[in-house]
């Protein structure tokens, strides 16, 4: 271990009051029952309309030990070793015979029955890491009848008093059904969601943040930073620097009011307003060609990673390739052209006038990469074309257009830079250290109170870690029906940046003056000792959210 991470692993994380005392504690109902869309009620009745519970006093004098199975699901979100840290001291509050078993390598754990016994001293070893490491991740869903049947297997033969489910939107979705199918078989098993993605698309009025979200933003808006300071220094580099987020920009939003990089897409308002790939690229353009004038040939623009699928004459483009591909006589006669130009021609040429148009504007290897890299399901593989590299081409042919005109007289030179899987492991910042350590202590509160289908859930978080409060909130009320691969499935709708909300709002009004000054801001690295107002700092997004909230409640 580096001196930093034995230093980290001494951490003590602080407990909100209200939870201090697990063995005092239990969930009651806040609320009526909540209401869940009624086609997935039709899924789920057994655990459908369940009320909100909140915690109160309710002493008990011998608790049994819980036997508490945890699975991490999905990609990588900083703070998950403290999840199951704080779920592992919560049950051994409650009986020190109580057991804490590992499902190895995501949800495929529990169908195989691959475990481990996570021990004190195991456990101990993963305290404030990032990672998640100790009992490995994946992302298999259980979605079959032999699946659920083997789960079943599996908590049954394991004697499992409730089973954690460490994941984001389609995890948790996961995990309500596990709860549904468990309850309907007469299954003892408690099952509790947690919310986690860097991504930042995991909330709502009673989720206020995803786990992970507040380290993932802070260490790439140190990098954001570091590259602006170098754009700044050397003088001639534009940087397209493209950012974690596929389904929603709030990542790039953080880290454009960390930061104030001279351009930022926002997807959301790009759909909004319905702007072309062209329009997007000559804004682009208009920015950098303002800049040369004040003798500026540098900048930064920074792109959320699923930017182009909500252009939507680049989604419709995409609906008729996948269309046009999944048709042999179309993909024979692709197949039988050897010249690359041609391929293209021919494509161009079967569809329609706007989405030609439309195709025809791309540099020549993402022309042929939306031909040739498909998925096993024979659908494009939207989320491998790299948009930083697409914007750099499309702005070199504007500029070189623009140049030939007379309209644009400076130098062009573009680097692209993806802030990726680093922002996904790192050590967890101090808050998402203590919230996922709460969440840890709530979701074994939930099963102590024998509560299933729930999330864990921590509220307040703009007060100080004592006054966090704890909450269970029903899985089943933040569930649609959408359509997925051609059927409707349940879903736990994605959160996106509201177009109305203050965040957005905050970013609205300052992004012109960013695009010519260099009112660039170099946050540095996450910092874990020193004055609270460093080491404690939240999130800009949560921080904007939740005082609008409560003005309005007010």
């Amino acid at each position: 271990m580096s001196s930093l991470n034995q230093h980290r692993r001494s951490f003590v994380p602080e407990l909100p009051k209200s939870i201090e005392d697990i063995n005092q504690l239990c969930f009651v109902q806040e609320s009526a029952p909540t209401f869940t869309d009624s086609e997935v009620k039709d899924l789920i009745s057994n655990t459908a309309d369940q009320p909100l519970l909140r915690v109160e006093q309710s002493e008990v004098a011998h608790p049994n030990p819980l036997k508490v199975g945890v699975v991490l699901s999905g990609g990588q979100a900083a703070g998950g070793h403290n999840v199951i840290t704080g779920l592992y001291d919560a049950i051994k509050k409650i009986s020190e015979d109580s057991q804490l078993i590992g499902f190895l390598n995501g949800p495929s754990g529990i169908v195989d029955c691959d475990t481990m016994l996570l021990t004190g001293d195991i456990v101990d070893r993963y305290r404030n890491s990032g990672g998640f490491d100790m009992i490995g991740s994946g992302r298999t869903k259980i979605e079959t009848a032999e699946q659920f049947a083997a789960a079943k297997e599996t908590a049954t033969k394991l004697g499992l008093d409730g089973l954690v489910i460490i994941g984001g939107d389609d995890s948790n979705t996961n995990a309500a059904l596990l709860a549904e199918y468990f309850v309907k078989h007469q299954v003892k098993t408690s099952v509790v969601g947690v919310p986690k993605t860097i991504d930042g698309d995991l909330k709502n009025e009673y989720i206020e943040t995803s786990f992970g979200f507040d380290t993932a933003t802070k260490t790439y808006s140190e990098i954001i930073g570091n590259i602006e300071r170098d754009s700044l220094s050397a003088g001639k580099y534009y940087f397209f620097i493209k950012i974690m987020g596929r389904s929603a920009s709030h990542v790039a939003l953080e880290c454009a009011l960390k930061t104030h990089p001279n351009f930022t897409i926002i997807s959301e308002e790009v759909a909004a307003k319905k702007k072309t790939l062209k329009q997007l690229s000559n804004e682009i353009c208009d920015m950098i060609c303002e800049r040369a004038e004040k003798g500026k040939n540098y900048g930064v623009v920074v792109i959320p990673e699923g930017a182009i699928e909500f252009i939507p004459e680049f989604k419709v483009l995409i609906s008729e390739l996948n269309d046009l591909l999944s048709k042999e006589e179309h993909t024979d006669a692709i197949a039988s052209i050897n010249e690359r130009t041609e391929r293209v021609k021919y494509v161009a040429g079967v569809l329609s006038e706007r989405s030609s148009e439309c195709y025809q504007t791309l540099p020549n290897d993402i022309q042929l990469q939306l031909i040739l890299d498909r998925d096993p399901h024979g659908n494009v593989q939207v989320s491998k074309i790299e948009s930083e590299r697409l914007f750099i081409e499309l702005a070199k042919q504007e500029l070189k257009r623009r140049k030939q005109k007379g309209s644009y007289s400076g130098k062009f030179s573009a680097q692209p830079f993806f802030c990726g899987y680093e922002g996904r492991s790192c050590l967890p910042s101090n808050f998402d250290a203590q919230y996922c350590y709460a969440l840890g202590h709530a979701a074994a509160l939930l099963i102590q109170s024998r509560a299933t289908g729930y999330m864990s859930c921590v509220k307040n978080l703009t007060a100080p870690v004592s006054e966090w409060e704890i909450a269970g909130i029903p899985i089943s009320t933040m569930m649609v029906m959408e359509k997925r691969k051609g059927k409707l499935k349940p879903v736990i709708r994605k959160a996106l940046v509201e177009l109305e909300g203050k965040p957005f709002a905050m970013f609205t009004r300052q992004r012109d003056e960013w695009k010519l000054s260099d009112d660039y801001v170099y946050p540095g690295p996450i910092q874990f000792f020193g004055p609270e107002e460093i080491t404690n700092m939240i999130t800009i997004t949560l921080a904007e959210e939740r005082h609008h909230l409560a003005q309005a409640v007010s």
